[in-house]
């Protein structure tokens, strides 16, 4: 039998009022407080708690606030930079590419809910992974959402809904996003 957090880590419906996890969700808002109030204004140690919060190659800078669910769940590449009020809601697997630039108030979802009631009411979620390539430009605003996948060489114009896979070398934007031009 699986226990809730192999549930979750697997896309499968889930309790999230499961101890272990609720543990899990308090270790990173613990970390999460230490980012964004105890050193909103210490660049060096924001970014050593950080790299403890996720999984990180190298980061640019993380501006406060930040706000994820596990932490454990994103992976990042190198060179990267968040801006402020960055939302990474990651129940399942955000990989983030090198080079990734992603503008104040972004917000990447691999959390989502059942759109059945009767589920919704049993307190049930679940999720889908989300890959955002390398050299991608998250304009401010922005919302990626579950299942999605970002391709390399992307920008994604400000205010954007991405609820669909985006292809590598070109421009999106737009509610929900659509291909503006190829950059090839």
């Amino acid at each position: 039998m699986k226990s809730e957090k192999e549930k979750m880590l697997a896309g499968e419906l889930y309790n999230a009022k499961d101890p272990q996890l609720l543990r899990e969700f308090e270790r990173a808002e613990q970390l999460m407080k230490k980012i964004n109030i105890d050193y909103a204004y210490n660049r060096p140690e924001r970014l050593k708690v950080f790299e403890q919060l996720v999984h990180v190659k190298s980061i640019n800078d993380v501006r406060a606030p930040f706000y994820c669910d596990l932490g454990y769940n994103i992976y990042m590449g190198e060179n990267i930079y968040i801006n402020y009020g960055c939302t990474i809601l990651d129940v399942c697997r955000v990989e983030i590419g090198d080079h990734v630039l992603i503008a104040p108030n972004v917000q990447i979802y691999a959390a989502c809910h059942p759109t059945d009631p009767a589920l919704r009411l049993q307190g049930l979620e679940n999720g889908k992974p989300v890959k955002i390539g390398n050299n991608v430009w998250i304009g401010g605003g922005s919302i990626i959402c579950p299942g999605v996948t970002v391709g390399d060489n992307v920008t994604i114009a400000a205010g954007s809904v991405v609820v669909k896979d985006v292809p590598s070398n070109c421009i999106v934007g737009g509610n929900p996003a659509k291909l503006i031009r190829n950059l090839e």
